[in-house]
């Protein structure tokens, strides 16, 4: 007589889950030679929600220091204003 045995097998699931998502970031504009002042501040205030003086004030930092945090937040919510302003043709990046 052949015995046959049934197992019960656990399977092991990587489960990702990203905790930096939910980590505060800084969305960074840099500098480059061909946006205007008053392109890159106009996009500032469309999609960063900026007043006008704080637009042009970060405007002037990124053309003086090259770059310059523009907002603070998660990734999930800096993640679409990066894109709008690259789609803008403005170099941005979230660090």
């Amino acid at each position: 007589m052949k015995m046959i045995f049934e197992t019960d097998t656990e399977e092991l699931v990587d489960v990702e889950e990203d905790v930096d998502q939910e980590k505060e970031r800084d969305l960074v504009v840099y500098n480059d030679d061909y946006n205007t002042f008053e392109h890159v501040t106009a996009t500032l205030i469309k999609v960063c929600k900026h007043s006008p003086i704080q637009a042009e004030q970060c405007t002037y930092i990124i053309h003086y220091k090259g770059k310059c945090q523009v907002k603070k937040g998660t990734f999930k919510e800096l993640k679409p204003m990066r894109e709008a302003i690259s789609g803008a043709g403005i170099k941005a990046a979230i660090e």
